[in-house]
C-alpha cells in the first residue's frame, strides 16, 4: 500500500505542492472567487411552509350558523367545527380541543391560588367612583341625539 507520501503526482499537482484530502478538495473543483454553491440561490417571492400555511389560514369563507351565513377566516371555521364536534360528544375532538386550550391559554391549573378578595375599603372606593362616574355621564348633554340607557338605536 502506498503512503501519502509516495503518491503518484497528478497532472494538476505536478506544477505546485498543493496536497489533496480531508477538508482539501482538488484546486480544479473549487469554487472560484466571487462564485457561490448556489448560484441561483432560492428564488425570490418564494415562502416557506409557515408564510403559507398563516396565509392560507386568514382566507375568508362563507359559514353557515343555523339560518344566517357569515364570512369567517378558515383558522375560525376549523375551530367552530372543532368545538361543534366536542358538544355533539366526539371523544377525539374533545380531546384535541382540551389540549389545544392547555396549550394556548393561560389556564392557571397547578399555579397557587392567589386571594383577589377585596377589602371593605376598596369596595366602598370602587362604588363611590362608580356612581361619580354615572353621576358625570348623566350630567353631559347628548351630543348626537342618541338614547341615553344605554342602548343603541339600530342604523337600518
Amino acid at each position: 500500500m502506498m503512503s501519502e507520501k509516495e503518491k503518484k503526482p497528478t497532472p494538476e499537482d505536478a506544477n505546485s505542492d498543493y496536497n489533496v484530502g480531508y477538508k482539501k478538495p482538488p484546486r480544479r473543483t473549487q469554487f472560484k472567487p466571487g462564485q457561490s454553491g448556489n448560484p441561483r440561490g432560492r428564488p425570490k417571492g418564494t415562502k416557506n411552509l409557515k408564510t403559507d400555511l398563516m396565509e392560507e389560514l386568514s382566507e375568508k369563507i362563507n359559514v353557515r350558523e343555523g339560518d344566517r351565513s357569515q364570512k369567517v377566516s378558515k383558522q375560525r371555521a376549523v375551530v367552530k367545527t372543532l368545538v361543534a364536534h366536542t358538544l355533539k360528544g366526539d371523544a377525539r375532538s374533545g380531546t384535541l380541543l382540551i389540549s389545544m386550550m392547555m396549550r394556548l391559554l393561560e389556564t392557571g391549573e397547578g399555579a397557587p391560588e392567589e386571594d383577589d378578595g377585596l377589602v371593605n375599603d376598596e369596595i366602598s372606593i370602587l362604588k363611590a367612583f362608580e356612581d361619580r362616574a354615572r353621576r358625570q355621564h348623566d350630567d353631559q348633554p347628548d351630543q348626537d341625539g342618541g338614547s341615553r340607557d344605554g342602548e343603541a338605536e339600530d342604523p337600518s
